[in-house]
């Protein structure tokens, strides 16, 4: 063995070689310990901790890549110590295992962000709100310092001195990432003013953008089309283009109806008594038709002897009793919302008849039963206006 010492001894180079063989048996052993050491310090130090796990930080790589910097830093130690090794070398050898601790940390550093931005939005799934654009600009962050430290290292010069020289690149850097500072800038103004949120229903024509946001991340926001397409744009144009956000809509448990019957205007007229006792049968009409009735008395008791004269006296048209019956209908249904704006109304009438429009709340916003109760409606009512002597008005 002495022997065997003794000539490695004599020959510098072969000395060199043994020196930087023990270095590198050294840097596996010690990053294998590292692994095994920093898997159970992990547990140890999270395992009084409920809303996270050791397998959590297993999955999320941080174990892994922390564990790959020991054997960096005995590199970066021991590698001035090999015999017979030229100093520019040894320095460049330093110099690389510095810079790839530097850029292990960082990578360990951004899983840690991007596992406690998965853990909080578990925690937070009910709220809808998302922080993946936030967690991505601090990953950003710490690359960016990770890289200027790097340079720092690889050149052998102070940070403070590369921060201070990229003042004159500030314009250069503004015009290449110009379109990821719109979308930091928007991302920000999105999570602090809440005005959209992941599972919210959105419509964005300009996007053909029709369905629920699944993702929000820094650059982009996807949207599930109600035929199963998916749309994704940047996500600066939620601020900067016009959408509507039907939040408001699922969250008050009511879905509007809006819908028109166009009348044909030929067909409207005053009723006689025998219609009115006709119509006074439906259980919708009774009370409402007693009161008209009275009203029209008292209104042309006034008028006196002028009341003779039909266009003097006060009575009851077919459109106006077809109104009330509409209204009184929808107030007797159990899926339309009583508290909220109820009626049926005239709009401006033209060329196309007068439209009679339906304006309602029904008391659920789940898709598929809300138009079958709007369907349920107006076919009701279109079966309805052969009772009042209306027709619906069809161009011919």
């Amino acid at each position: 063995m002495q022997d065997l010492v003794n000539f490695v001894w004599d020959h510098p180079a072969l000395l060199t070689g043994v020196g930087v063989f023990l270095v590198i048996l050294a840097a596996v052993i010690v990053g294998l310990i590292a692994r095994f050491v920093l898997v159970r310090l992990v547990n140890r130090l999270i395992s009084d901790l409920s809303f996270v796990k050791g397998t959590d930080f297993v999955k999320a790589g941080i174990i892994t890549r922390l564990a790959n910097a020991a054997p960096a830093m005995v590199i970066s130690s021991w590698i001035s110590e090999v015999p017979g090794l030229p100093l520019p070398v040894v320095t460049v050898v330093r110099n690389v295992a510095d810079s790839f601790i530097v850029f292990v940390v960082a990578i360990a550093i951004g899983s840690v962000l991007q596992l406690l931005g998965s853990l909080w939005q578990k925690r937070h799934s009910d709220s809808g709100r998302s922080i993946k654009g936030f967690v991505q600009v601090a990953c950003i962050l710490v690359y960016i310092v990770a890289a200027v430290l790097i340079v720092a290292i690889i050149v052998n010069r102070s940070p403070l001195i590369l921060l201070s020289s990229l003042g004159a690149l500030t314009a250069v850097l503004l015009l290449v990432f110009q379109d990821t500072l719109l979308s930091l800038v928007a991302a920000i103004e999105l999570s602090t003013t809440d005005i959209v949120r992941v599972g919210d229903w959105i419509e964005m024509p300009s996007m053909n953008a029709d369905g629920d946001v699944i993702d929000m991340s820094l650059y982009s926001v996807t949207v599930r089309n109600w035929d199963n397409t998916y749309s994704t744009f940047p996500v600066r144009n939620m601020v900067s283009q016009p959408f509507k956000n039907w939040r408001g809509m699922t969250q008050s448990g009511a879905r509007r109806i809006r819908r028109s019957i166009p009348v044909d205007q030929s067909t409207v007229h005053f009723i006689d008594e025998e219609c009115i006792d006709k119509l006074s049968q439906l259980r919708h009409l009774t009370d409402f038709i007693t009161q008209e009735k009275q009203k029209c008395e008292d209104w042309n008791a006034r008028l006196g002897a002028s009341a003779q004269v039909p266009g003097n006296r006060r009575r009851m048209t077919n459109i106006g009793l077809f109104r009330a019956y509409a209204v009184n209908y929808l107030k007797s249904r159990p899926d339309i919302r009583k508290d909220l704006t109820l009626m049926v109304r005239h709009e401006p009438p033209g060329p196309n008849g007068l439209p009679i429009e339906v304006y309602c709340f029904t008391n659920t916003t789940e898709w598929i039963t809300y138009e079958m109760i709007q369907a349920d409606i107006i076919d009701h009512l279109l079966a309805m206006m052969d009772d009042f002597d209306l027709k619906v008005f069809q161009a011919s």
